[in-house]
């Protein structure tokens, strides 16, 4: 079932920008290095999961709104 939500083109603009935020997507990649090292900690591989979980979600969201604007990242 899919509905249809009216939102100000501007509020559609917002969500297209998100990104994680720079300390967060630092973290990221540290992260994914000393996975492929082997050399996380259980603690560091859930924060590892999460922050790729939350990745996706917004890679996802952006998606949905670049469509909506008919436009492609840049």
């Amino acid at each position: 079932m899919s509905a249809v939500i009216e939102a100000p083109i501007g509020m559609v603009e917002a969500v297209a920008g998100l990104h994680l935020p720079p300390q967060a997507d630092q973290r990221l990649q540290d992260l994914m290095d000393r996975n492929n090292n082997g050399a996380l900690t259980p603690e560091e591989r859930e924060q590892l999961e999460a922050l790729v979980e939350l990745s996706e979600a917004i890679a996802i969201v952006r998606a949905q709104a670049f469509h909506l604007l008919k436009r492609s990242p840049q």
